[in-house]
């Protein structure tokens, strides 16, 4: 199993898994903000949750990295949260130096491979809003990309739930993996963010949403922003609909 180690630079503490790769970040001052920009996109799913039932349900992590997700959903979002992680190497270094606190009655950290999890029976329809960031120690391409990934992370999900995927799109496999999660969610199902300037791009992918107008979206935004403390006027300005050329 790949080891987990730790770099600091001007107080933001990241993770590494034997790699210059950066797996995670954590600003020292503020162990629970999210540090890196396409962290922070990874929660635009709350755009499409009405603001009544924002923080209602489970939500889950394929993927500790620098547990930043994890630690945000359970402290600031306060909702029930799962986070699912192959290596335990990475679940110690996340106690030891990320402040990802003990399990309690709304946090759950399970070692545990992502796909075993996600195609477990006991897990269907259990969850509203599932983060996907499953990337090696080469940080190259998602571990975990086929359809019938994929189709089990639908089918964790309940009616109006969200996934969102962290995905390289200056990459020739950013098209090949957004083909696949749209042939999965249905095209009019699935929508992107424009790329961060290190390349991340995130995809959002809802099982049976109706998009409200705009004007319900920008007062979504507001409510995030003042809320929790998210650019979501930026997300909304940057989500697009997914180009059908995607299916190929």
């Amino acid at each position: 199993m790949v080891g987990a180690t730790m770099s600091e630079l001007d107080g933001v503490r990241y993770l590494h898994l034997d790699s210059i790769w950066v797996q995670g970040a954590m600003r020292i001052s503020k162990p629970y903000q999210l540090e890196l920009e396409y962290i922070q996109r990874m929660m635009a799913w709350l755009l499409w949750r009405p603001q009544d039932e924002v923080t209602e349900g489970q939500v889950v992590q394929l993927g500790l990295g620098a547990a930043a997700l994890t630690k945000f959903c359970h402290k600031v979002l306060r909702m029930p949260t799962t986070a699912v992680e192959l290596n335990p190497t990475v679940i110690h270094a996340c106690r030891l130096w990320f402040r990802l606190p003990d399990d309690d009655q709304r946090l759950s950290v399970v070692n545990e491979d992502a796909a075993r999890w996600v195609a477990d029976p006991a897990h269907r329809h259990t969850v509203q809003a599932l983060n996907v960031d499953l990337y090696d120690h080469e940080a190259a391409a998602p571990v975990l990309d086929d359809e019938d990934f994929y189709t089990h992370c639908r089918d964790v999900l309940d009616e109006g739930g969200l996934m969102t995927v962290n995905l390289f799109g200056r990459d020739a496999s950013f098209t090949r993996s957004a083909g696949r999660i749209a042939r999965v969610f249905g095209l009019d199902q699935v929508w992107s963010l424009r790329p961060t300037k290190e390349g991340n791009t995130v995809i959002v992918a809802a099982r049976h949403v109706k998009v409200p107008d705009r004007e319900e979206l920008t007062a979504r935004a507001a409510n995030i922003e003042a809320r929790f403390g998210l650019p979501a006027r930026k997300w909304l300005r940057m989500v697009r609909p997914l180009d059908p050329a995607v299916l190929g």
